[in-house]
């Protein structure tokens, strides 16, 4: 049976936070807008369906790069093996499982809609190359405590020379302020029933955004040692409960580990609109009917080398406080605190003012609230919807990889 209470006087709190800037605008004129192709490509070692994405540079007017749609796509091998790619959502997949095997040479072909016909040069797998460990080292860095993910591997070969980093991170959230019951609001009376999904806790998720090299060429050995891939403050909340990382090594040829330091540095800039202005770089990729047209992009076959590790904010920092939770939830609200209130069934500004606003019952149904029970009923806490549910903000779905 359920529980039933009637909505009379309920105490809270709101947390409201504003920021104001003040720019110059600046007239920019877009007369020089160059219509050009980008293409994303990177074939591994991997048996996997692999991506080719494909896309049109973009003026400042607009917010996002255009997909090139309706392309024929394929990749070849020496050997006369052709995979297809099938578009799906926007990029291009490709049609059955395969993997680069060594000593074959691969090409990328592009039919775009408009009848133009672009392809790659012809390239090998790389050496390949396992990463040998993934290592979180704590250290203070800029005066900031916090722990550096660092990355060690090598080839007794000395043929690989040349690695770029990727990583995904994922991580436990566990709301604060959770309760095993949760409100159900009709009319003026809210009901309590025993949760039936999860609330309490989440996995948030997170994939690099950031061009990471790193070479060995100038060593006297093939050897990458404590390569930084990733800071984590020691107050960032992303690791206040248990965190995960997976870190993505790519054996690159001297080729691709050009273009993209070029493309880092390009990147690094900053602003297109900065005083130093980069010319235009090529990649591996061209147009077979107009050998002039520019093309931005790099069809790269990288072996291919993955290692997770886990670990709990405590493992590294046993004497520290955890960081606080990704949204302010005070542990302990006084009846009338500084604020803003819930009173009388309404939201107000203070006790005594005439309502205004949404009502409790209209602020649980629009999940922007969630209740915390108090010792004294019929009052109950409202807290922000962030406090007491993570699903409103991350996954409830324990991933298959999770390690607790």
């Amino acid at each position: 049976m359920m529980k039933k209470i009637l909505l009379y006087s309920f105490p809270a709190i709101a947390l409201l936070a504003s920021i104001f800037s003040c720019t110059t605008p600046y007239n920019y004129q877009n007369n020089d807008f160059e219509d050009v192709i980008i293409v994303e490509a990177t074939l591994t070692n991997e048996y996997k369906n692999h991506e080719v994405k494909i896309s049109r540079t973009y003026s400042l007017e607009e917010s996002f790069p255009q997909f090139e749609s309706q392309a024929t796509v394929n990749v070849t091998d020496d050997l006369g093996n052709k995979y297809d790619f099938a578009e799906v959502g926007s990029s291009y997949v490709s049609a059955v499982k395969f993997q680069a095997v060594p000593e074959r040479q691969y090409q990328l072909h592009i039919l775009t809609k408009n009848g133009r016909t672009y392809v790659s040069t012809t390239e090998k797998l790389t050496t390949q190359t396992q990463i040998a460990s993934v290592i979180p080292n704590v250290i203070t860095k800029d005066g900031i405590p916090g722990v550096q993910i660092e990355v060690n591997s090598s080839d007794p070969t000395n043929t690989s020379r040349y690695y770029r980093y990727k990583y995904d991170e994922t991580y436990k959230v566990v709301a604060p302020m959770w309760n095993a019951e949760e409100a159900i609001p009709a009319g003026n009376i809210v009901s309590f029933r025993p949760r039936t999904t999860e609330a309490r806790t989440c996995y948030s998720d997170q994939k690099s955004n950031e061009i990471l090299l790193t070479g060995t060429n100038d060593l006297s050995e093939d050897r990458v040692s404590n390569f930084p891939v990733k800071f984590i403050s020691s107050k960032d909340p992303m690791i206040r409960n248990r965190y995960s990382i997976l870190v993505k090594q790519y054996v690159q040829s001297l080729a691709a580990h050009t273009y993209y330091e070029t493309l880092k540095e390009i990147s690094d800039n900053g602003s297109i609109l900065s005083q130093t202005q980069p010319g235009f770089f090529r990649g591996n990729i061209s147009s077979v009917d107009n050998p002039r047209e520019k093309v931005i992009g790099f069809f790269e076959v990288s072996s291919y080398s993955e290692k997770r590790i886990f670990f709990n904010f405590t493992d590294l920092f046993p004497k520290t406080s955890p960081p606080e939770y990704q949204y302010y939830c005070p542990a302990v609200i006084p009846e009338f605190e500084a604020g803003n209130f819930y009173f009388n069934n309404c939201y107000s500004t203070s006790p005594n003012s005439t309502c205004q606003g949404p009502t409790i019952v209209e602020l649980i149904e629009s999940r922007a609230r969630v209740f915390f029970p108090t010792q004294e009923l019929p009052k109950l806490i409202l807290y922000t919807i962030q406090c007491g549910d993570c699903t409103s903000f991350s996954s409830n779905i324990k991933p298959s990889f999770w390690i607790d």
